[in-house]
């Protein structure tokens, strides 16, 4: 049974740094891809970026490119999310999720989820 869990969420001011953790636990990743979500109220789940454990690639959603940084630490299967010049469009729920095999954009290919953790940027 894999389990995740989100810490590192806070209130932030526009232009501040948050890092988001998300520890993985239940099996080995090595086959796996994780990605981190978002939700803003009002607003559909977004997909944020997403790496694979194995080799490490990484695909970012272009609303978070150069301002976010994905990476993973094997031994302590904790992945992060370092957010940078936040905005507070960045205001949101923020998930991480798993899935077997290949990197896929759309929430419904993953079937292992966090319970999320709030990250609110003030303006």
């Amino acid at each position: 049974q894999v389990q995740l869990v989100e810490s590192g969420g806070g209130l932030v001011q526009a232009g501040g740094s948050l890092r988001l953790s998300c520890a993985a636990s239940g099996r080995t990743f090595s086959g796996y891809a994780m990605a981190w979500f978002r939700q803003a109220p009002g607003k559909e789940r977004e997909y944020v970026v997403a790496i694979r454990w194995s080799d490490g690639s990484t695909n970012y959603a272009d609303s978070v490119k150069g301002r976010f940084t994905i990476s993973r630490d094997s031994a302590k299967n904790t992945m992060y999310l370092q957010m940078n010049s936040l905005k507070p469009e960045d205001t949101a729920v923020y998930y991480c999720a798993a899935r077997i095999g290949l990197i896929f954009t759309e929430g419904k290919y993953y079937g292992n989820w966090g319970q999320g953790t709030q990250v609110t940027v003030s303006s």
